[in-house]
């Protein structure tokens, strides 16, 4: 691939959640893609979003989530073979489905315990083979539903501080890091993992995924060196100053407008 070369240094945190815990550096090479492929990237994005198909419900996110902006930095190309964690309702998998087209696949992966707030959601966006390219998964983080380097890419919008979750009943939703492990396992040689989530205050505890459901960047960032995954780009397009990073995402002043950090990683050749 043309284009100029740039270093990305990388963290890897020696204890995997701890933040202040001593660190080895590692440097890799990475080629930045041409500007031709940018925007071809965006192109594609852009097609996606405006899909006559999409449900009528996911319209109404699109201004909060922006999703032709995340899509053309996430660059999901044709025939890949896509697994996303914790899909919820199944917002960007309606978006991946189109993006790897007929000869891609998606896993549209969910912790069972969400069966109960999801209610028919899965039914309506897959039922009657509506997105024939996609497969329903239902496992905790730790135990992802796919063989050894077999995927592509693996996604995790807005999830990855569920592992500091327990929801009511006490189930966890998967060991922090038990999950990333499965990422790294899951993915191939060369594979891409993006972690997307709501930003906590630089520093904060990982436990502050369970009570205001964010965490700090700096945890994933982390979590994913201690698994050999290099951080290879990151976005701010979803990124927001005014938010203190002080109020649980599901409180109405900050619901839909919290500092959002997106990460890209890839798994070493």
């Amino acid at each position: 691939m043309s284009g100029s070369v740039r270093l990305i240094t990388v963290v890897a945190a020696s204890a995997l959640i701890a933040c202040t815990a001593e660190q080895e550096v590692t440097t890799i090479e990475i080629s930045e893609a041409p500007v031709e492929e940018v925007m071809d990237q965006s192109a594609r994005a852009a097609a996606a979003v405006a899909a006559p198909t999409r449900l009528e419900a996911d319209l109404e996110d699109d201004e909060s989530r922006k999703p032709a902006e995340v899509l053309a930095f996430v660059a999901v190309e044709p025939g890949i073979a896509l697994f996303e964690m914790e899909a919820g309702g199944g917002y960007y998998t309606e978006l991946f489905s189109y993006l790897v087209g007929n000869d891609g696949s998606v896993v549209m992966q969910n912790p069972p315990s969400f069966d109960r707030f999801l209610g028919d959601a899965l039914e309506q966006r897959t039922g009657n083979d509506r997105l024939p390219n996609v497969r329903i998964s239902r496992t905790n983080f730790d135990a992802l539903d796919a063989e050894d380097a077999s995927v592509d890419m693996v996604t995790w919008f807005l999830g990855p501080h569920e592992v500091y979750f327990i929801p009511p009943g006490g189930e966890s939703l998967g060991d922090p890091e038990g999950s990333y492990e499965e990422i790294a396992r899951i993915l191939k040689p060369g594979g891409v993992f993006v972690a997307l989530d709501h930003a906590a205050a630089a520093g904060a505890p990982s436990t502050t995924g369970g009570t205001l459901h964010r965490v700090d960047p700096q945890i994933v960032k982390g979590m994913a060196a201690g698994v050999g995954l290099a951080l290879i780009d990151e976005s701010d397009v979803l990124s927001n100053p005014d938010d203190m990073h002080d109020m649980n995402v599901f409180d109405p002043m900050v619901r839909r407008k919290t500092d959002r950090f997106i990460l890209k990683f890839a798994k070493p050749e």
